[in-house]
């Protein structure tokens, strides 16, 4: 039998001002990774988790956040597939940070996606390191840190650990599966394979597998990390070391992505940073490159480097079509799932044509499939961000679904 841990939260209360040092924020991020203050289950050795790459990992552990109740039928729970370098913190202050939860604009009550109606359930991927099992993790064979000892996994095989904690939380049937970009492809996978336990599928900002252009960010992202010398081959924790230069560079390539030119050029310009005039120099002249550099020093201080580049390898590997002998309408074969598709204007990282791809496939097998394109300046990351166009679609989807799904509507505030 599974078992679940639960400890009380340590992370910052919400509204709390106090910033911790760079030093504490490293030390509290390696203690969420091997101790979360979320609930957790693990499941033991005996029940091990069955892997793409032909091995199998066991014990290993899930971390996850809800908001709302479950209702008595269990009929309104709703799984929240979580981005690139996301976590279960949806909603509650994120230990580590001390930022509000990621999608606080989203989910709550009241909100698009109303925690007064629905139990919404998020999972710390597998190959995280926010609690659920990656390389950060203590590998039980030598008590040490996996490193890259941590087998190679895929999105499939994250969908797969999901499966086994909403089994654990004995819900039969989920009410929706919803994420942006890698929780997109999430989404995508349990449809394909346990479309029968999904009555709402919600893919935002996201493609049916990985392009050429997006393989090839995610190489220099890990080449940059890997090039480090405090990287060690793997092996910097057990050696005390920090590949910070490495992740850091790695993770302001990939910011560039998740925004637009529009969205870069209003925000920043051609600006100075905090001077008048150039300094013919390598200094961070450009207020778009302080950001940047900030961006890059904030991520290594709440995110592990091997967490880094198996995450990415698995978006690398991840090809609907592939797995259904190269036509993705197979995919969605026979599938009675409600489809919501969701793209941006402006998103370059994953374009609407992608997005259309997924809908032409559904169509083929006539599906329920909704489409909406939302015109947008903020590229990638608008699916984070408000957008009263997006919040309106979701809201409206969802609210429509669970009426015909029988959910009862959210009790009146007064």
């Amino acid at each position: 039998m599974a078992s679940v841990t639960i400890e009380p939260s340590r992370g910052t209360a919400p509204g709390t001002q106090a910033t911790p040092s760079p030093e504490a924020l490293k030390r509290t991020a390696l203690e969420e990774a091997i101790s979360p203050t979320s609930p957790s289950v693990t499941f033991p050795a005996s029940e091990p988790l069955e892997l793409d790459c032909g091995k199998s990992i066991g014990p290993f552990t899930v971390a996850y956040e809800t908001a709302g109740t479950l209702n008595a039928t269990k009929t309104n729970a709703i799984l929240l597939c979580h981005a690139l370098t996301m976590d279960q913190y949806f909603f509650r202050t994120n230990p580590v940070t001390g930022k509000p939860g990621w999608w606080i604009d989203m989910i709550g009550p009241g909100k698009p996606i109303d925690t007064n109606r629905f139990f919404v359930i998020c999972a710390n991927i597998l190959g995280g390191c926010m609690g659920s099992t990656g390389p950060v993790s203590i590998n039980p064979a030598t008590q040490l840190h996996y490193g890259l000892d941590f087998p190679v996994i895929t999105i499939r095989d994250m969908v797969r650990a999901q499966v086994r904690l909403i089994d654990h939380l004995g819900i039969d049937r989920l009410f929706a599966v919803l994420g942006g970009s890698m929780g997109g492809m999430q989404v995508l996978e349990w449809a394909a394979h346990f479309g029968d336990r999904v009555h709402c599928a919600v893919p935002i900002a996201t493609a049916a597998w990985h392009s050429a252009q997006n393989i090839a960010f995610h190489e220099v992202g890990r080449q940059a990390v890997m090039a480090d010398p405090e990287w060690a081959q793997g092996r910097y924790q057990a050696e005390g070391r920090v590949p910070r230069r490495g992740l850091a560079v790695a993770r302001m390539a990939a910011h560039i992505t998740y925004l637009s030119e529009a969205a870069l050029h209003a925000k920043f310009g051609r600006n100075l940073q905090d001077r008048d005039s150039r300094t013919f120099s390598f200094s961070a002249d450009f207020q778009v490159e302080s950001y940047l550099r900030h961006q890059g020093s904030t991520f290594v201080d709440r995110f592990d480097a091997n967490s880094y580049l198996y995450i990415t390898r698995a978006m690398d590997y991840f090809d609907l079509a592939g797995e259904f002998d190269g036509v993705l309408a197979n995919a969605f074969r026979g599938t009675k799932t409600r489809f919501c598709v969701v793209s941006f204007t402006s998103d370059w990282l994953y374009p609407t044509h992608e997005s259309r791809k997924i809908v032409q496939a559904l169509n083929a097998v006539a599906a329920n499939v909704s489409f909406v394109e939302v015109e947008s300046d903020k590229g990638h990351d608008a699916f984070l961000l408000e957008e009263p166009v997006f919040f309106r679609t979701i809201s409206g989807f969802i609210n429509s679904a669970a009426s015909r799904h029988g959910i009862a509507p959210a009790r009146s505030a007064a």
